[in-house]
């Protein structure tokens, strides 16, 4: 029978994720030498060739993609053994490490904490870590995390082998004007009615994708006056007559915009971004983790009920 080494195996995988040898060393603490020996007796173990030369980068070969679609079953297997065994030795009392972006923080994952500790049995030592929700399944992947709530601009596929994925709600997006626009009043507002209207919204990533995207959806491209990440500064600036953007409820309803701004739903053809829940695969069968899910669907049906 083939000799499986699931350690050499995580190598191989985080190859596979992180593209170089050395960026591979660096994530797993490791030297590029240590890593490439490791990698050679894997594949002398398992009688085939894992890497070939590609310039002065490696690529995994076909071989190893299908060594590595058995293994990630093995990984699930392994998550599903630890979270049985820590539901064994700790009850449902165990340790969630959950990393979150910044809304989803406030507004989902401090609820649920709250939901928890109201509760009469103990509940999961539940460690939070704000971070970029486009880091959530790197993350996830490093094991730094034990569950992640992200965009699902941001997620993988649904066929990816190393995570479950659970949506948790559409948060409709709001439109920001300043307290003294036309429209600020309009009760029919819609997104086409500012098709002239100088924009604000981040110069990259998801943001200004979900923002491009709607504006287009309702026929026009935005003009960006201004390029802004932070919502503060973002809500500044219409505050200041710069320009309209839109808004997450999520974040509107945590952080009330001050007096200045207007806060518009739209009449029709409303835009959302839609947040997700991800674990390592078989992860979500520990109690723990299971609790802190729940709590977190309780919350986010919480809000939906309330939008």
């Amino acid at each position: 029978m083939t000799e499986w080494d699931v350690r050499k195996l995580r190598i191989l995988r985080t190859l596979r994720d992180r593209g170089t040898v050395t960026a591979t060393a660096e994530a797993l603490l490791m030297t590029p030498s240590a890593v490439s020996q490791q990698l050679t007796n894997l594949s002398r173990q398992l009688g085939v060739p894992l890497l070939e030369a590609q310039g002065r980068r490696v690529r995994l070969t076909d071989a190893a993609h299908l060594v590595l679609r058995h293994a990630e079953a093995v990984f699930a297997q392994l998550e599903r053994a630890d979270a049985d065994l820590a539901g064994y030795l700790r009850g449902e009392a165990g340790l969630v490490r959950v990393g979150a972006f910044s809304t989803a923080v406030s507004a989902l994952v401090v609820p649920a904490v709250t939901l928890l500790g109201a509760e009469e049995r103990p509940g999961p030592q539940v460690r939070v870590r704000e971070s970029e929700a486009a880091e959530a399944y790197e993350l996830l992947s490093a094991g730094e995390v034990d569950l992640a709530l992200s965009l699902a601009a941001h997620a993988p596929t649904a066929r990816d082998p190393r995570f479950t994925l659970l949506p948790l709600l559409a948060d409709p997006l709001d439109v920001a004007l300043p307290a003294g626009h036309p429209l600020a009043g309009s009760s029919t507002l819609r997104l086409a009615d500012l098709s002239r209207e100088p924009w604000i919204f981040g110069g990259s990533g998801p943001w200004s994708e979900i923002t491009t995207a709607a504006c287009e959806a309702a026929g026009f491209v935005p003009e960006q006056a201004h390029s802004a990440a932070g919502w503060t500064t973002i809500l500044a600036m219409v505050r200041a007559g710069m320009g309209v953007a839109l808004i997450p409820r999520m974040v509107s309803a945590s952080d009330r915009p001050r007096e200045g701004v207007a806060m518009r739903v739209l009449a029709a053809d409303r835009p959302y971004r839609h947040v997700v829940a991800a674990v390592r695969q078989g992860a979500e069968q520990g109690p723990a983790t299971a609790r802190v899910l729940a709590a977190l669907q309780r919350v986010a049906a919480r809000s939906v009920q309330q939008n």
